[in-house]
């Protein structure tokens, strides 16, 4: 989350600096409930981004929207995807954007919470590069989902490891858990491994 990427989106988008906004989004990045949400999740997907940002319909909108996909984020709360994505939402109209701009980036984000299908091309990419963590090394894997029990130690361990289990079977269950065909070639075969492996040791 360095700040020249920053400034290089906002020229993309025509927008002064926004360099407070910048800010904000550091200082939510680095709250300290955070321990796998943080910058450098979205240092991450904003990397494989820039490798496939060619694939992108609107690469600025959907860079947007990674730099603001958890800018909201507490484990207690249902909202964080709402709420981030109404923060985006409403700095894209603050900017002057009264165009589609503002309403596709808010539904991408709404996207993450990964529930349901999307057929828009560039949401999927954004959902696939936001899942990208699943199809990680062995290792990598390990570390997410210690850090994502960080983010929960107040849930007691077993009601923890049944509702973990729910999450990711559900991916397990899916047909493809890439949409993209680029990304589900580099990392769907690994996801599977590494849920599999997950959700035995969470019995």
């Amino acid at each position: 989350m360095d700040e020249q990427s920053w400034l290089n989106m906002m020229d993309e988008l025509s927008f002064d600096p926004n360099l407070h906004t910048f800010s904000q989004l550091q200082s939510a990045y680095a709250e300290k409930h955070r321990h796998y949400h943080t910058s450098a999740h979205i240092e991450a997907c904003l990397a494989l981004f820039n490798e496939h940002r060619n694939a992108a319909t609107k690469p600025a909108e959907i860079e947007c929207a990674i730099w603001f996909h958890d800018a909201i984020y507490s484990p207690m709360s249902k909202e964080n995807e709402l709420k981030s994505a109404d923060w985006a939402a409403q700095f894209l109209r603050e900017n002057g954007c009264s165009d589609e701009t503002p309403d596709n980036v808010r539904s991408h984000i709404l996207a993450t919470v990964h529930n349901s299908s999307v057929s828009d091309p560039d949401t999927q990419l954004l959902v696939d590069i936001d899942l990208s963590i699943l199809g990680s090394d062995k290792e990598m894997y390990r570390s997410f989902e210690n850090n994502v029990r960080r983010e929960y130690k107040w849930v007691p361990p077993p009601l923890y490891r049944r509702e973990r289990r729910k999450i990711l079977t559900s991916f397990l269950a899916r047909k493809a858990i890439y949409f993209t065909l680029p990304l589900r070639e580099k990392y769907e075969n690994q996801a599977r491994i590494n849920l599999k492996e997950a959700i035995l040791g969470l019995q």
